[in-house]
């Protein structure tokens, strides 16, 4: 393989993602080398239009467009009100459950876990999830983490935050097996643990 310093580069950056390793990297890069005017050029621009247009609101967690604003009085993404919160750790996992069309409300996009790759409380959205408590009229909100240790220890750390609020909270239930992510779920398996969501009982002490 010749050593051109760009398509080594390049190929370092696509083996970042994903699933995808050094060997699938390198076809890739040879699919865009050989059909620059179809696949690459426009890759480029879509790319370059996602890094300017698009970022993460810091409220909810959701993608939005940079240019539209929100705030907790008002949500320029949902024009719908909903009285459920569904709490995920990441926007795949809120992308699987709206696949699925099992749940209808709100959601809440933490950004991660407490304590997975040296995340902190204070990195997650969990104090604008106890404002959207607190400012809308929320009757449920929905611990929808993983079953990993980290997902199950944010979650009871959400749960001990929302005590004091008069609020259901509850969490998935059967068919979600330990260890298991949200977004390798089939819908199946989330239907049965949405529907089968139990109430947790808040320690108010």
């Amino acid at each position: 393989m010749q050593n051109i310093t760009e398509i080594e580069e390049l190929i370092k950056l696509i083996s970042r993602l994903p699933g995808l390793g050094p060997k699938s990297a390198k076809r890739i890069v040879l699919k865009l080398i050989n059909n620059r005017d179809e696949l690459t050029k426009p890759l480029a621009k879509s790319l370059a239009d996602v890094y300017k247009n698009i970022s993460r609101c810091q409220i909810c967690g959701t993608l939005k467009p940079t240019l539209i604003e929100c705030s907790f009085n008002k949500c320029n993404l949902v024009k719908k009100k909903f009285d459920k919160i569904c709490v995920v750790e990441n926007i795949a996992d809120q992308w699987s459950i709206e696949s699925s069309s099992i749940f209808e409300g709100y959601f809440h996009i933490l950004g991660g876990t407490i304590g997975s790759s040296g995340q902190k409380k204070e990195h997650l959205l969990i104090e604008s999830l106890i404002q959207r408590v607190k400012n809308e009229k929320i009757d449920e909100v929905i611990l929808a983490t993983s079953a990993t240790v980290e997902g199950q220890t944010t979650a009871y750390y959400i749960q001990d935050s929302l005590k004091y609020f008069n609020v259901k909270i509850s969490k998935l239930a059967q068919g979600l097996p330990v260890g298991g992510e949200i977004e390798s779920l089939d819908d199946g398996t989330l239907y049965s643990a949405f529907k089968n969501r139990i109430g947790l009982k808040l320690d108010s002490d």
